[in-house]
């Protein structure tokens, strides 16, 4: 995209130059909207449950903004002999996620095409002071994660059947777990910063958070939650590609205390699909809302703290 023309205009708050979740653009004094869009083919065998995860995973990016999600439309592609009764299940999934949200979905658009896809383009509101980036670290923050890792790993494992049942249960539910609860929890605290952790996995998104700062993160690597049976597949090399190629363009920004395994490491860089919410804001806080979060999201953790750069952008130990 660093070829394509910028678009100019001083009511555009966020564009795609800052590598955020979505764009944002004022419309008075009192009200921005916010615009994403996603999709993708599917990651669960059951069409309801692809459904709700893809609508749980386009909804995330205006809950990372700081918005609240209000109109949404479908995007859904799929071939031409596709059961009927698997396209409704796919949008029944997402109908029920967006009302979940508590916004509507007002039609869509759909595209015969040879593999299936969904998702949504989503429309959020918010007051334009209200708007969170993920460049707003400031030196004395702490981390804040909002679901465990290890779905990309889990994932894979499915798709080569090697997964349990209870592992699989325990993975799409984390995929279809909406972030609005750890969203409206943390509208009580100031949050300098903000994103979700999806396909670049934690120290992906963690590096758009830092690396245009003077700033530094060190992540506490035995803080790390993780989904149950994720370690053990990674040791095992059971991961998505997508985990090297992370890995490889990280590669000169994150240095790792010898005591941090080659599992966990897989871990760090694992894509994630419909992950948490990763928040900065000072300690103090943070464990402030780490508390009221695990009154409703069990594995809500701090997991690194913010200092200023002198090494790596990022460190893990």
């Amino acid at each position: 995209m660093c070829k394509l023309p910028k678009f100019s205009d001083p009511n555009l708050l966020v564009g795609f130059d800052t590598s955020d979740d979505a764009s944002v653009y004022k419309i008075n004094e009192t009200t921005a909207i916010i615009q994403t869009l996603d999709l993708f083919p599917p990651v669960a065998d059951d069409p309801y449950d692809f459904g709700r995860i893809a609508a749980a995973n386009a909804l995330s990016d205006v809950y990372a903004m700081g918005g609240e999600p209000k109109i949404a439309l479908n995007i859904l592609c799929y071939p031409e002999d596709f059961p009927l009764e698997s396209v409704e299940g796919i949008l029944m999934g997402g109908y029920e996620k967006v009302m979940e949200a508590g916004a509507m979905i007002t039609g869509g658009h759909t595209v015969k095409d040879p593999t299936p896809k969904y998702g949504l383009s989503v429309t959020g509101f918010a007051h334009p002071r209200d708007i969170r980036t993920n460049n707003g670290a400031r030196d004395g923050d702490v981390l804040v994660i909002t679901k465990p890792l290890g779905i990309g790993a889990l994932n894979s494992a499915a798709t080569a059947g090697l997964i349990q049942p209870d592992e699989l249960r325990s993975v799409i539910d984390t995929m279809s777990e909406l972030n609005k609860t750890a969203f409206e929890i943390s509208r009580d605290f100031q949050i300098h910063a903000s994103t979700d952790v999806t396909g670049f996995g934690l120290l992906g998104h963690a590096y758009e958070m830092f690396a245009h700062t003077n700033l530094s993160l060190n992540i506490l690597s035995e803080r790390i939650p993780l989904l149950a049976g994720a370690l053990s597949y990674a040791d095992n090399g059971v991961v998505p590609g997508g985990t090297f190629v992370n890995q490889a363009y990280l590669v000169d920004s994150v240095g790792y205390a010898t005591s941090v395994g080659d599992a966990l490491k897989l871990l760090l860089t694992d894509p994630q699909t419909s992950g948490g919410l990763l928040l900065a804001l000072s300690e103090k806080e943070a464990e402030q809302l780490v508390r009221r979060l695990r009154e409703h999201i069990a594995r809500a953790e701090i997991i690194g703290y913010v200092s200023k750069r002198d090494g790596d952008l990022i460190y893990v130990e």
